[in-house]
């Protein structure tokens, strides 16, 4: 990363786009007085209650609460990280974004790799409509015009110097984009010859490598990548998740298999979610990655040994992504096959059938963990605990990790395991359960898991705690008032109680506590923005999450007056209600029940 995005430059980019064109290219919107609305994307319902003012430029969705600037909106319904999401909103007026070195501004240094890089994949295009060899080998695979277009495919011609004639002068950029290749003797050359090309994009759209494909069996390697450069980083991009994220408005689940024809041939055949590894195992960034995006990830292997040797890698590089909400799923194909030349014998419901079929992940971890283990004996049970607790300790704190332990306690027979995390602590077989303490010694409740959004506040807290200190007095307030199992409230209230602290310091508080280890995940996660930026980032996060928090009590108070409609209940409902009223919308309230105050 250069530095910094300048806060100032920010201003100026939310002052240049106009939040109704940037909204109207992903939502329909339609007019509506002064304001347009729209179906809300962040939830579903069938009038619209989603509304963008342009005098405000700010969106809101009086049903979910979500609102937001052109930025906040394209991090939350495009799934962008900050720093995309600036380059996105930048690149769509012609903007580039500089970065903060120290007091000298820099700008990004890569623009011009990425302009040849794009240019290459439009010579390549051009290159394929002239090479009957290489259409006639992409009909013969069953990809339609339509789907080479879709995935930009081209063809590299054969000879050793066409990129060099094309871009006559720019060698040193060919060499820097991975276009050419320069020996030891000095002799400079294409990198890719006689090859289908199947361009990388990165999540905006643009070209960062490619990978190349032969068209004779006896040619080799089979499948030629890019090499790493300053845009290009293969343990860190997946092919086909630009083109995942275009073709499916919401985005739920990703398909991982192991070549480019194999996302195309899915995607011919009405299965555009796939994406596939650059011709590495799936990485634990991999898959951080991809659950920015889904929820869901299913990975295709081959049934025989060597595909369950890739499923085990690609288990144990999850397990550090696998927080609460998400699901790893593995899929196996029968020997021979693979996607490719199974969607187009067998068609898309057979696939989609496997998909759907496809085992836990967590379940394939234990399956293969007492797999030659005799379950019956102690020591059998003795050695799937000490086989099972560093895969298990890989996985973030939360509810997952606890019913990871709930079903190793199932196999066992043991009601707990050396090594648990800290929110099971070691006890006794006398001793009373664990209570959670804060750092002043107060009794805490389990915590609920954390959410993506409270996890992003944790870490500008963690590394920027002064935000607290300069957003809006009553949001703090809000803040400090969430419940006492809210981790995040809980920070806040250290925060605002202890104004000198610094991260170490929060984390020192911690130390001995259950979230200490979750807190010290988030201290190592970087803050990729300057602290006005990161301001305004939490206090736009800290309003939708206190909304959410805010809904989630009332739905809590509601169950209970439900379940046992005593006055304390009702007049405890209809407290929060008067409270939220305003962010509720029509759906909140419960019919037949009088207000206390109207029944008095």
């Amino acid at each position: 990363m250069a530095g910094l995005i300048p806060q100032s430059f920010i201003n100026d980019l939310l002052d240049r786009v106009d939040i109704v064109d940037i909204i109207d290219t992903r939502l329909q919107l339609k007019k509506a007085g002064k304001n347009y609305q729209a179906l809300c994307p962040f939830h579903s319902e069938k009038s619209p209650s989603f509304s963008v003012s342009p005098d405000k430029q700010f969106y809101h969705c009086f049903g979910c609460g979500m609102s937001g600037t052109a930025l906040t909106f394209l991090m939350e319904h495009d799934r962008l990280e900050f720093v995309e999401a600036v380059e996105t909103l930048a690149a769509s007026v012609g903007l580039e974004v500089p970065r903060e070195a120290g007091r000298r501004v820099v700008g990004d240094g890569n623009a011009e790799i990425y302009q040849l890089l794009d240019a290459a994949s439009s010579y390549y295009q051009q290159q394929l409509r002239q090479a009957p060899v290489a259409i006639e080998y992409l009909k013969g695979r069953g990809v339609t015009g339509v789907v080479a277009k879709e995935f930009a495919i081209g063809y590299a011609p054969p000879g050793w110097d066409a990129m060099l004639k094309q871009y006559a002068g720019k060698k040193k950029q060919l060499l820097a984009a991975g276009l050419v290749i320069e020996n030891d003797k000095g002799r400079t050359y294409d990198r890719f010859r006689e090859r289908v090309l199947f361009p990388i994009r990165d999540t905006r759209g643009r070209t960062i490598g490619f990978g190349g494909r032969v068209m004779r069996k006896e040619d080799t390697p089979k499948y030629l990548n890019s090499p790493e450069t300053p845009v290009f980083q293969k343990g860190k991009e997946l092919y086909g998740l630009y083109e995942a994220r275009r073709a499916v408005r919401q985005l739920e689940r990703l398909l991982v298999v192991e070549g480019y024809m194999d996302v195309v041939a899915l995607a011919q055949h009405g299965i555009p979610y796939a994406v596939a590894s650059l011709g590495t195992a799936t990485s634990t960034t991999h898959f951080q990655k991809m659950y920015r995006n889904v929820s869901e990830v299913v990975c295709c292997f081959d049934g025989d040994n060597a595909g369950r040797q890739a499923a085990w890698r690609a288990l144990e590089n999850a397990l550090p992504a696998l927080e609460d909400g998400r699901q790893l799923k593995f899929m196996f194909l029968p020997d021979g096959e693979d996607p490719d030349t199974l969607v187009r014998s067998r068609g898309k419901e057979h696939i989609e059938t496997l998909v759907s079929n496809a085992i836990s992940g967590l379940e394939y971890l234990f399956n293969q963990l007492t797999s030659g283990l005799d379950m019956e004996s102690m020591d059998g049970r003795a050695r799937l605990a000490s086989l099972a607790e560093p895969h298990i300790n890989k996985v973030p704190d939360g509810v997952l990790k606890q019913l990871m332990r709930q079903r190793l306690g199932e196999l066992t027979g043991l009601r707990s395991t050396a090594g648990q995390d800290s929110s099971n602590a070691q006890q006794s077989s006398k001793a009373a359960p664990a209570v959670q303490t804060s750092s002043s010694g107060a009794a805490r409740p389990p915590r609920r898991s954390a959410s993506r959004l409270q996890a992003r506040m944790l870490v500008t807290l963690l590394k920027a705690p002064d935000v607290i200190h300069k957003i809006d007095a009553d949001l703090q307030q809000r803040l400090a008032g969430l419940p006492a199992d809210d981790l995040l409230g809980d920070v806040v209230r250290y925060v605002v109680s202890h104004p000198k602290a610094d991260g170490a310091q929060i984390l020192a508080s911690w130390v001995g506590e259950p979230d200490h280890a979750l807190l010290l995940q988030y201290s190592k996660r970087p803050l990729e923005v300057g602290f006005a930026a990161a301001q305004e980032e939490f206090s736009a996060g800290a309003l939708r999450y206190i909304e959410a928090e805010e809904r989630h009590q009332v739905k809590a108070v509601l169950a209970r007056l439900q379940a046992d409609p005593t006055p304390d209940n009702l007049r405890r409902y209809w407290q929060l209600m008067e409270a939220n009223r305003k962010g509720l919308g029509s759906g909140g309230t419960l019919d037949g029940v009088q207000d206390p105050a109207e029944a008095q």
